[in-house]
């Protein structure tokens, strides 16, 4: 192309945190960072197709052909240096942040001028150490084509740049540090908290139906791009303890906070709620509504569009909820959908059946009900395997998953189930990766898709996507998650330290959870560290659930005390458990025991009769002893 000739580019700068101090205070590792830093980052810009247009000291200025190859490359660059750095000590670390803006450029003696360079360069330094931001122009060319959360900034006034211009912080996968309302206002109110509606019917058998519009709230302003929700699981705990709305924001990281009561009187309902600012402690806005049950759609929908507005998020790209399809015309329908919805949050084995009773009266009532089938489908998966063989509810949750998607295409709860039935039951990866993929793409805000994505990413031994996925569903889900999810893929990947740190952070903050003191005991033996382990296994069994139970005897055993597995093995043989466990579950006792036959036996049983748990757990320390025997070899290679 001629010099001086126009045309339309993405252009990246980057720019790396922390470099001028360090090259201050000692040149030669400056150096050296810098050299590691450029020898990272430039195979990532090739593989996206970048040109390097120039690199000054430590920033690089790359041109790519589209804006979704410079965004691709962002990201990719982010996972290089994360993963680069979990196993690079402290002063060789590279963080960088990076801006993207797409428009003309002109090219001159191989440099490239125009708008788009100023205003690229002046959107970089928005970004937080790790992070990424892109121009308005470049998110709407990518917004569905990367399933990553994007959250809009307030309008930016840059340097020389006459407007202001709309800027996107793109796949914020490092949760926030705890506490500074400063944090949480930089975000510009995109972390909301729903908490539990408040219960004041004349009836408090009534309170189901608060608990299910609570979670049908969280589910509707999920589907508000921009706008990151907390999971359900994470803000029950408030309605039984409940806190001051800034302790509450501390703990779950968020900036904004909707709050409200429900009273129901036969099919009369009045919702008052609120939109709190955790910074100001003021009022957003807040509304009540009186309304007949069948109006419950309307208003959620006037909620979600009330919120959006308020904290400036861009409605008109959203499919508008003010249009959004009504589930069900069936008033009696949806309040079984809803006593389904509140009976799983504690998913106790009863509750289960219960929400399963529940959502199958629901969709009695309407066959037409998408999001009862969606609900009952992944209540099965949750089921599976932990309080069901995966033999009995798998098949079931395929059908209601199908059931789901037929009425609904676009319904993430299915596609997150058909993921999950693919990953466990069937183990086809491409079409699990596909499906857990797809139900993020509908619904950023999927906490039940990350989870299980996260699973498969452990099972393909891809650690470091495994851990951006693991961070995400913490960000959205911290008070069901902690660190766990994170430490074992730490544990995976050979980062020992990180991963005890993690846990024992864990175990310090409740210290009289059974299982926070088994899985830092099951980490301390995987690094090496029995006698830590040993003081882990002399916990006493203070929770009455029959997993402390079974993981505690799994512990002892594996430290040299069989005899309490013995009695967990004698219980679940003699029918006098009181919980399910899987053959798979029970073989990792008899191998903690050191009889290898009755654990290869199980072993072998479980994978005849589709439960196939090695899947997940072949690598850990429970089956060390199996590790080089024929048939466990055998069961692998299946």
């Amino acid at each position: 192309m001629a010099a001086g000739s126009r045309r339309l580019a993405a252009i990246m700068f980057t720019d790396m945190v922390g470099y001028s101090a360090l090259a201050q205070a000692d040149e030669a590792t400056a150096l050296e960072v810098l050299g590691r830093h450029n020898r990272l980052l430039r195979p990532v810009f090739e593989k996206f197709r970048g040109r390097e247009v120039k690199t000054v000291g430590d920033a690089f200025l790359v041109e790519f052909d589209s804006a979704l190859d410079a965004t691709l490359c962002a990201l990719e660059i982010q996972r290089v240096l994360r993963e680069y750095n979990a196993a690079a000590v402290d002063r060789w670390q590279v963080r960088v942040r990076i801006g993207i803006h797409v428009g003309d450029v002109v090219e001159t003696g191989g440099d490239v001028l125009g708008d788009v360079v100023n205003i690229a360069s002046r959107i970089e330094p928005l970004a937080e150490p790790e992070g990424i931001c892109i121009s308005q122009q470049v998110y709407d060319q990518v917004q569905n084509k990367v399933a990553v959360p994007f959250v809009r900034m307030p309008p930016q006034d840059l340097k020389n740049i006459r407007v202001a211009v709309p800027i996107y912080r793109v796949g914020a996968t490092v949760p926030a540090r705890p506490g500074a309302a400063a944090d949480r206002g930089a975000s510009g109110g995109r972390h909301l908290a729903v908490l539990p509606l408040s219960n004041i019917s004349p009836d408090p058998a009534d309170s189901y139906f608060a608990d299910g519009l609570t979670d049908e709230l969280i589910s509707v302003l999920s589907q508000v791009p921009g706008l990151s929700v907390i999971a359900r699981t994470s803000v029950i705990p408030y309605k039984s303890n409940p806190k001051s709305i800034d302790q509450i924001a501390t703990e779950l990281k968020v900036d904004t906070v909707l709050e409200g009561s429900v009273r129901k009187s036969g099919n009369r309902i009045r919702i008052t709620l609120q939109l709190i600012d955790v910074p100001t402690q003021g009022h957003i806005w807040s509304n009540s509504y009186n309304r007949e049950i069948d109006d419950v759609f309307a208003v959620q929908a006037d909620i979600a569009d009330r919120t959006a507005e308020a904290l400036r998020l861009d409605i008109a790209r959203r499919s508008g909820m003010g249009t959004r399809r009504v589930p069900t015309e069936n008033s009696q329908a949806y309040e079984m959908y809803l006593r389904g919805l509140a009976d799983s949050v504690g998913f106790l084995v009863k509750d289960a059946t219960d929400a399963a009773r529940w959502f199958q009266r629901a969709t009695e009532l309407d066959p037409n009900f998408a999001e009862a089938y969606a609900a009952w489908g992944n209540l099965y998966v949750r089921m599976a395997g932990d309080f069901a063989p995966l033999r009995e509810v798998m098949p079931r949750a395929r059908e209601l998953a199908a059931r789901a998607l037929a009425l609904d295409p676009e319904s993430s709860d299915a596609h997150s189930t058909l993921g999950n039935i693919a990953l466990q039951f069937d183990h086809d990866w491409a079409r699990s990766r596909e499906e857990f993929e797809r139900a993020i793409a509908l619904n950023p805000n999927n906490v039940d898709a990350y989870r299980y994505y996260t699973l498969l990413l452990i099972s393909l031994e891809e650690f470091a996507r495994a851990r951006e996925v693991a961070e995400l569903n913490l960000r959205l889900d911290p008070g069901s998650q902690r660190y766990s999810p994170v430490a074992w893929i730490e544990l995976e990947m050979g980062n020992f330290e990180p991963a005890l740190r993690n846990l024992e952070a864990e175990r310090d903050r409740e210290p009289t959870r059974v299982l926070n003191h088994t899985v830092l005991g099951f980490a301390y033996l995987a690094a090496g560290r029995r006698a830590e382990a040993v003081r882990e296994a002399d916990t006493p069994l203070t929770d009455p659930d029959w997993d402390s139970r079974f993981d505690l005897a799994l512990l002892n055993a594996l430290v040299g005390r069989p005899e309490q597995a013995r009695g967990v093995i004698a219980d679940v043989e003699g029918g006098r458990g009181t919980g399910y466990t899987s053959d798979g579950y029970l073989a990792m006792l008899y191998a903690a025991i050191g009889e290898k036959d009755r654990a290869l036996d199980l072993l072998e049983k479980d994978y005849r009769e589709g439960d196939a748990l090695l899947w997940l757990w072949y690598r850990g320390i429970f089956f060390d002893s199996l590790r080089d025997d024929p048939r466990f070899v055998a069961l692998i290679r299946q």
